[in-house]
């Protein structure tokens, strides 16, 4: 179906993806694995746990190989390719931009994608790996949740899991799940990957980049809360209309109320999407204090490397 695999689409640290044809004329991505953690951990944890899901926001799986050491899973085709490429505006990233509306319709719709993670399956899916390489967007800019390789499942009644090893991409891990004394790692764990994703589709991490130069130690969050309070709607220059201003701000402040540094401080995914939904007005500021400090390597990285780079212990 890839015809000797000659159209690469992408490539990450365990997996190359192909652009491939079915007979009946239908495109597909077809993401063949590198390596396997163990027997196939983490192939086994993508096909069990994306098996289990029917939503128009998370990726649908059409089929996979399991034969001998070469594993492949056959996924739709997203036309548009991943959120990425829309969201940084590094040196290697494309000039693409969306307008604000659309970039709100697709936080909104990656949000209720993990609400039926966390709520819609018979167990709670963890993705533990949301970021903008893993949104994948069809034709219309409807967006999909993929890549399952570090997904956990859960009891919907436990609130709680227990993970002896970090997972996740610097720059996105929520602080419990490096840290167990903040708090237990969760569905909140989520939480803190969507709003640190948010947070680079307003402001593609050009700030952070830009000072990083005058001050190793600015934390990007902090900053954006700043001007958050000092200016009445938006943080940046160059936004031209009222319009604008106030979908900024929504999605700025409901990315801060998802990164707070205690998993109990933050949102349900539910409780994102009514905001995300609601007005303005309705959002207060959430408090400064349990902003969450990442560690200080992802200040030192690019934005190319954040999101390539995994931890595994």
């Amino acid at each position: 179906m890839t015809h000797g695999f000659k159209d690469r689409l992408g490539e990450g640290g365990f997996a190359i993806v192909y652009k491939g044809k079915l007979s009946n004329g239908s495109l597909v991505a077809v993401k063949v694995l590198k390596q396997s953690k163990g027997n196939g951990e983490d192939f086994l944890n993508e096909v069990a746990s994306i098996s289990k899901t029917n939503h128009v926001n998370v990726v649908t799986l059409l089929g996979f190989c399991f034969e001998g050491n070469k594993r492949a899973l056959i996924y739709e085709y997203m036309p548009n390719g991943s959120l990425e490429k829309f969201t940084f505006h590094g040196a290697s990233a494309s000039n693409q931009s969306l307008p604000w509306e659309t970039l709100l319709n697709i936080a909104l719709g990656i949000a209720r994608g993990l609400d039926y993670l966390h709520r819609g399956c018979n167990a709670r899916i963890l993705h533990f790996d949301i970021k903008p390489h893993n949104i994948l967007l069809d034709n219309e800019f409807c967006p999909k949740i993929s890549d399952f390789g570090l997904a956990r499942l859960c009891p919907l009644r436990e609130s709680s899991i227990s993970m002896l090893e970090t997972r996740g991409t610097i720059g996105y891990i929520a602080p419990e799940v490096f840290c167990r004394t903040i708090g237990g790692v969760s569905h909140k764990s989520d939480v803190y990957s969507f709003g640190m994703m948010v947070l680079d589709m307003v402001c593609g991490r050009k700030n952070l980049l830009a000072d990083r130069q005058r001050s190793s130690e600015l934390y990007f969050p902090q900053w954006i809360y700043d001007r958050l309070e000092v200016q009445n709607e938006s943080p940046f220059e160059g936004t031209t209309n009222g319009e604008e201003k106030a979908l900024q701000r929504k999605m700025i402040l409901v990315s801060l109320w998802c990164i707070q540094t205690y998993p109990s401080d933050r949102p349900s995914m539910s409780r994102v999407v009514d905001m995300l939904q609601g007005s303005l007005e309705s959002i207060v500021m959430p408090p400064k204090r349990n902003l969450s400090n990442p560690p200080s390597l992802s200040l030192q990285l690019t934005s190319e490397t954040l999101t390539e780079t995994i931890i595994e212990i």
